[in-house]
């Protein structure tokens, strides 16, 4: 797969927008080239949310490991929720670190900072991987927009008066 498949894909996901951060649009410079995926129905960022999966083309500081200073190289990652994470790792996401090779390709492995938090990741997802990237895609995207609208509908109860 590549990152242009990756984000044609989830853009066919209903409600799915992509953010491509680049120079000059105020993102910050780290983030230029990344590719970070949300749940906006109506096309715009919402505000305090995190993505729910995100393509990363360089190392961050503290997320090193993966090795993403090789050439072509890119790492997907996706928050798929506690019950899929352990489906895919045989772990809890408190028990993230496991003896996984962060840098390894085309294997799906427990995000290297942020399994805890549910998250998995693909080092260049090829031939193994490409149903299951899509898959997983696909389920983040759900998750997403079940949170979204949980909060819509939260919000739309706080508004209504009492009668």
């Amino acid at each position: 797969m590549t990152i242009d498949e990756i984000i044609d894909f989830v853009q066919g996901l209903d409600g799915a927008l992509a953010l491509r951060p680049v120079a000059g649009d105020g993102s910050p410079e780290i983030s230029w080239g990344d590719v970070f995926f949300y749940y906006a129905p109506d096309g715009v960022v919402p505000q305090a949310t995190q993505p729910f999966a995100t393509v990363v083309t360089k190392n961050y500081p503290g997320d090193e490991s993966s090795r993403l200073e090789r050439p072509d190289t890119f790492r997907v990652n996706v928050a798929v929720g506690k019950a899929t994470f352990g489906d895919w790792t045989g772990r809890t996401p408190r028990e993230s670190s496991g003896d996984d090779d962060p840098g390894v390709t085309d294997v799906v492995i427990a995000h290297p900072v942020h399994g805890a938090a549910a998250w998995l990741a693909v080092v260049n997802p090829g031939p193994r991987t490409d149903a299951a990237v899509r898959r997983l895609l696909r389920h983040a995207c759900d998750l997403a927009r079940s949170r979204h609208e949980r909060r819509a509908r939260h919000e739309r109860d706080r508004s209504t008066p009492a009668r």
